[in-house]
Parts: C-alpha cells; sequence; structure tokens
C-alpha cells in the first residue's frame, strides 16, 4: 500500500490548515555531469501520485521536444529541445534558438496554468550563461510561480542571483582518494 498525499493545485483550495510553499533546490557542480540524485527524487515523488516536469534545456537528438513529452509512470513528463544534437555552445542558429525559446516558454506556462508539483529545469546555469534564456525571467520566474510548486534548477556555475533566492544548494564535488 502506498500512502499518496495530495498536492493542492492552482485551483483547489487545500483542506491544510496551514500555507504550502514550494521550495528552490539547487543542486550544482564545477563540471557539466548528469544528476542522478534529482532524477532519482523526481521518480520518487511521481511514483507518489504527485505531477512532475523534467526539462532539460540543452539535450536533444532524441525527437523529445515539447510536443512529443516522454512519459515516465502515469504522473512524470520529461521534455527536451526539439533539437538534432546537444547544445554545447551560446552560438545557435535560429531554428535552435526558437526552439530553446519555445521551450523556456511551454515550461512557464504549464507552471503557471498549476499543472505539476515539481519542476526539474535541468542545465538551466548553463541556458542563462550562455546568454540564451535571460536571468531576469527566470528570477520573476520563481517569483512568480504558484506558491505549492518546487523547482530543481541544476547546472554548473549556477548565477549568484539565482543561488541567492535558493532554499537550499547542494554543491556536487568529485573527491579523488590517493
Amino acid at each position: 500500500m502506498i500512502a499518496q498525499l495530495e498536492t493542492p493545485t492552482v485551483n483547489s483550495s487545500s483542506p491544510l490548515p496551514y500555507k504550502v510553499e514550494g521550495l528552490v533546490q539547487v543542486f550544482t557542480s564545477s563540471c557539466r555531469s548528469f544528476f542522478t540524485s534529482v532524477m532519482a527524487q523526481a521518480l520518487r515523488i511521481a511514483a507518489q501520485g504527485t505531477p512532475v516536469l523534467v526539462v532539460q534545456f540543452l539535450k536533444g537528438g532524441i525527437n523529445q521536444g515539447r510536443e512529443h513529452p516522454v512519459k515516465l509512470g502515469q504522473h512524470l513528463d520529461w521534455i527536451r529541445c526539439d533539437l538534432p544534437r546537444c547544445i554545447d555552445t551560446p552560438h545557435l542558429d535560429q531554428a535552435e534558438a526558437e526552439s530553446l525559446l519555445q521551450l523556456w516558454q511551454h515550461t512557464q506556462k504549464v507552471v503557471f496554468e498549476g499543472r505539476y508539483s515539481l519542476v526539474v529545469l535541468d542545465e538551466l546555469s548553463l541556458a542563462i550563461n550562455f546568454g540564451l534564456i535571460p536571468e531576469k525571467e527566470v528570477l520573476a520566474f520563481l517569483e512568480e510561480r504558484p506558491h505549492h510548486v518546487d523547482i530543481i534548477l541544476t547546472g554548473p556555475e549556477m548565477p549568484p542571483a539565482i543561488l541567492e533566492v535558493a532554499d537550499q544548494i547542494t554543491q556536487i564535488r568529485r573527491s579523488h582518494r590517493t
């Protein structure tokens, strides 16, 4: 038997006697890597019945754009840029820049509609640092999101302004034993 907590959505009235506040969590590392613990957390929360969205801003190559999300179970949607390659440079052609912008706009839209309670924004720091997504827009998004939505941001070199608004910061380091 699995116990499930019902997460209030934007249009529902919460039966809880207190206000549910979503957290902004940052997972950062000195190098570009896949944050296995973040994906495990997303899968675990989705398995409990909470709607989760994973957005990989700089990954492509598998026809997994916003029009073709991968559904992992009933409650986890996973989308990427609809691009034939992974983005590893700030120099994009017009089609790539449009695809990234559409993904960012779609992400904001579904979050503000209250579709998800946990949203993972993978490699968002790189998209900001490459100048592909404006930092001010991300800060406004974090401030204006529905109050119950948890946001996880990942990537190397997270901008200081994002770290300033984070409720939790996890820095992942490699340890080398001699």
